[in-house]
């Protein structure tokens, strides 16, 4: 009995373990025989299936309303060449089928963006703007000679004007061209500040006549070489004095000005600092910065000696204070006009022809701008345009001074 249980127990499991060789016998076979059937064929695509394509395909885009019809009838166009080419007459009938579709030319001009702007009404014309004046053709002037070593002395900054050996004067050396024996009514400008802004010198240079006086501010960084320019044009050039004005120290006229405080030793050093920044003018006008000199005007004595220091350099003097005498101790006159004061184009051209209308009841009158500005420019350009049908005769401020009068003789405005 004892014995017959082991028995047992092992036929059992020799069963069970038969039992799970032929499970396993059944899986390999079966993966066998999947494998040998091999993978799934793909399926082909259905209609549905294939309409979303991520590439969409260009006959859907030409077919859409919006594309121009430009581009459809143009492979048509090219089927009517093969068929005349072609010997077989089986293909002749095709011309006529085709030879509409040359007329579809006409879709050039009925391209969507041509129809746009053919549907679209005219912009309105902008409003005209204010563009500088063009400087008509003024008449050319002989260029003024260059400065001649025999009107200069070495000073302690520089070369200084003084009157030659023989009598001759910057003022005749450096006069630029005007017929004397013209006997209508004379009109001087003067423009100031030149060579401070470069922009503002350049068109000055380029558009205004060369009848206009160029005052040249000594504070100009390339002095020498914008009196070089302006020689070359045929316009006379002056050199601006710095002297104290009205509402000194608010009023600053610069470093090297000839101020009311300062000794006369001092302010004879800043004068002939002024006098040698250049060569090659014909005298000096008491204006800088639209300033005009009235305090150290008010010092009669200073003023004189001022004056007669240009004198005996052969030098003339423009006063730059509308309405006051001429000068007292030099060649030169004062200003009629001051045209820039304000500085718009209305008042301008009022103060212009307020000039005129002197130049007329005295015969000369002389004009000071205190600077180059566009306004100004195309204001000066516009004006002396018609200056001819008017009358009147633009002049250097070489032809407009005075001699100073002599001991116990009236100054003359």
């Amino acid at each position: 009995m004892a014995e017959g249980l082991p028995r047992r127990v092992f036929a059992g499991w020799r069963g069970l373990g038969l039992f799970w060789v032929l499970v396993l016998l059944l899986l390999g076979g079966g993966a066998l025989w999947l494998d040998s059937l091999g993978p799934p064929e793909p399926r082909e695509a259905t209609v549905a299936e294939a309409a979303p394509s991520p590439e969409p395909p260009p006959a859907p885009a030409q077919a859409e309303p919006e594309a121009p019809p430009a581009p459809a009838p143009a492979p048509v166009a090219e089927t009517p060449a093969p068929p005349a080419a072609t010997p077989e007459p089986a293909q002749a009938p095709q011309p006529p089928a085709q030879a509409e579709a040359p007329a579809p030319p006409a879709p050039e001009p009925a391209s969507p963006s041509v129809e746009a702007a053919a549907q679209t009404p005219a912009a309105p014309a902008p409003p005209p703007l204010d563009v500088p004046v063009v400087a008509p053709d003024f008449p050319n002037a002989r260029p003024i000679p260059a400065p001649d070593t025999a009107l200069l002395e070495q000073g302690r900054f520089g070369a200084l004007p003084r009157v030659g050996a023989d009598g001759r004067t910057s003022i005749r050396a450096y006069a630029g061209q005007f017929d004397r024996q013209d006997t209508r009514p004379r009109i001087g400008i003067i423009v100031a500040d030149i060579g401070i802004s470069n922009a503002q010198t350049e068109d000055a240079i380029r558009r205004l006549p060369p009848a206009v006086t160029f005052a040249i501010s000594p504070y100009a960084p390339r002095a020498a070489q914008v009196a070089d320019r302006l020689r070359a044009k045929g316009a006379e050039t002056l050199i601006g004095l710095p002297l104290e004005p009205a509402g000194y120290p608010l009023n600053d006229p610069g470093n090297r000005a000839l101020l009311t405080g300062r000794s006369a030793p001092e302010n004879m050093a800043n004068l002939e600092w002024v006098l040698s920044r250049f060569p090659g003018y014909v005298g000096a006008i008491g204006v800088v910065g639209g300033m005009r000199g009235e305090r150290f005007a008010a010092m009669e004595q200073s003023y004189q000696a001022l004056q007669e220091s240009l004198r005996n350099r052969g030098l003339l003097f423009v006063d730059a204070r509308p309405g006051v005498a001429g000068p007292a101790r030099a060649w030169g006159r004062s200003v009629d006009v001051i045209l820039d004061e304000p500085a718009t184009r209305t008042e301008i051209e009022r103060r212009l022809g307020e000039l005129e209308a002197i130049a007329k009841a005295r015969n000369s009158a002389l004009g000071l701008a205190h600077a180059a500005t566009p306004v100004v420019v195309d204001r000066l350009v516009a004006w002396a345009a018609g200056l001819e049908r008017r009358g009147v005769v633009l002049a250097p401020i070489s032809v407009l001074i005075r001699r100073p009068p002599e001991p116990g003789e009236a100054r003359t405005q």
